[in-house]
């Protein structure tokens, strides 16, 4: 059952012959919302990897985390779309993938309000990065629900392999992950350069 929410919610808004008739407006909106944070592969270490911290702190970052990151992201979103310009989008982004897995690799455990303030940090640079691609003529508001579902999909996938921290080759493959995603945004960071 816990498969199967996801695998529909991708494909509704997936979907071809949902959105035929929809050339730039709200169909359109959420799909291209959705899919974006899919294709980046940036975004998608960062938003594994908060999901997977989450799990790792567990609660009440379990939850907070990945409630805080598309909700700070949404607004993030919005600044955006407004038009308000922040410096270093892109580095902020990539530098997201090797702090949090950083954090996961290292098994750190900071107080909640510094693993939030950091996550929601982060959050920003996502959202604004989602924001800033509107498709012309797309709906902002479904565009932005597209992406927030889609982020909350990618946190939930961290949570569930996080959850195999509760053995000790779980936490040697989580901790591994949490490396993994740290070089990968070396990587990024490095093409950025």
């Amino acid at each position: 059952m816990r498969i199967l929410v996801p695998a529909f919610l991708a494909a509704v808004v997936t979907a071809e012959t949902a959105w035929a008739h929809t050339a730039g407006g709200p169909g359109e909106g959420l799909r291209a919302g959705f899919l974006h944070p899919l294709f980046g592969p940036d975004h998608i270490a960062a938003m594994v990897a908060v999901g997977l911290w989450g799990a790792l702190l567990g609660n009440p970052a379990l939850w907070l985390l990945p409630v805080a990151f598309p909700l700070v992201m949404a607004a993030g979103g919005v600044v955006a779309i407004a038009g308000v310009p922040i410096p270093g989008i892109e580095p902020g982004i990539a530098l997201s993938a090797v702090v949090l897995g950083m954090m996961i690799a290292f098994a750190v455990r900071p107080p909640l309000w510094i693993a939030l303030a950091l996550v929601g940090t982060f959050a920003v640079f996502h959202g604004y990065a989602h924001g800033a691609e509107l498709p012309p003529g797309g709906d902002a508001v479904t565009y932005s629900l597209g992406f927030v579902v889609a982020t909350g999909l990618l946190h939930l996938c961290g949570i569930a392999i996080g959850a195999l921290a509760d053995r000790r080759w779980g936490r040697i493959l989580v901790r591994t992950g949490g490396a993994g995603i740290a070089a990968a945004g070396l990587v990024f960071v490095g093409r950025l350069v």
